[in-house]
């Protein structure tokens, strides 16, 4: 049975559909005065300057594209600075829209449904807002793994027989820290040692805590200990660093960021993680759902024939 062609009132002048992967990108254009074109660029720099110029020649005002992976981003970079309205446009948002799609006309199918009014672009972040919460996500990351790295060494520790975290509710406490450090060294920790830490607060007997430092380091866990301190001191500095650098970015909006830290409960690495996320414009947002939304605290509502589905519908935007 053939497919009927799905046609649509058209809403945008002239626009093109792109469709983007790692080392090419499909383009297609049309609208009035313009004969339809598909056409092949590379994805390096170059390529992407000619593709804009290509665009900017046949008077194109539109531009979309699927937010699929990072491969959209340098075409965004080079096409929106040049005046074109570039839309990047969730691809379940795509599927949902009846008619016929094939893998080999993705950019002539999101540039007729361009055409038509059919899509809605995502919200993207002002390019300052993006270069911060690259800054405080791969923060997120190092914390993460530096909490990975520290759960290893107790890992080690229990292999060698030493069950400091049997007796301490926190073995990243001062207690826990001073001893571990000096296993980590290789050294036997002693009566004297444990009598230097002690402090009644802790729920374990000095003889338990002794008997939990005792077991049989060897030189291999010596040597895996030390290479995972290591890691973690390299990765507190890179931390550090990343803390100033977050600092400096913004330092101009100080007043803002104070008044969120009088929230109770928040911390200022969460006000700064919080402004990188949803920035300070909450114009962007047209109700406190789609907030809710872009921020991903949205829960699915997919309800077909009274029965609840496990897939969840699309996000309004694109992160």
């Amino acid at each position: 049975m053939e497919t009927s062609e799905v046609s649509f009132k058209q809403v945008v002048s002239r626009g093109c559909g792109l469709d983007v992967h790692k080392q090419v990108v499909v383009a297609t254009i049309d609208g009035e005065g313009i004969r339809k074109q598909t056409r092949q660029f590379g994805t390096v720099t170059s390529s992407l300057k000619e593709l804009r110029d290509w665009l900017l020649e046949r008077g194109i005002t539109h531009v979309v594209m699927e937010s699929t992976g990072v491969f959209w981003k340098p075409v965004y970079n080079v096409l929106e600075p040049a005046g074109l309205i570039v839309w990047i446009v969730n691809a379940a948002h795509v599927k949902y829209v009846p008619g016929h799609k094939t893998d080999k006309a993705d950019s002539a199918w999101l540039c007729k449904l361009l055409l038509a009014g059919l899509l809605r672009p995502s919200y993207i972040p002002a390019k300052e807002q993006r270069e911060l919460r690259d800054l405080t996500r791969y923060r997120t990351t190092l914390i993460q793994s530096n909490a990975s790295n520290k759960n290893r060494i107790i890992r080690v520790l229990e292999d060698a027989n030493i069950k400091l975290s049997s007796v301490l509710s926190s073995t990243n406490g001062a207690v826990g820290s001073k001893l571990i450090n000096k296993l980590c060294d290789g050294m036997e920790v002693t009566m004297q040692d444990i009598e230097e830490v002690y402090h009644k607060k802790l729920d374990a007997t000095r003889e338990e805590l002794y008997e939990a430092c005792q077991g049989f380091v060897t030189e291999h866990h010596v040597y895996m200990l030390g290479i995972i301190r290591q890691e973690i001191a390299d990765t507190e500095r890179t931390i550090e660093s990343l803390n100033k650098r977050i600092k400096e970015v913004l330092s101009p909006y100080e007043n803002a960021l104070e008044l969120l830290k009088k929230v109770p409960g928040i911390s200022s690495k969460s006000v700064e993680d919080l402004v990188a996320e949803i920035g300070l414009d909450m114009s962007v947002f047209p109700t406190e759902k789609h907030l809710a939304s872009w921020a991903g605290m949205a829960p699915g509502n997919n309800e077909s024939a009274g029965k609840k589905k496990v897939q969840e519908p699309p996000r309004e935007t694109s992160r």
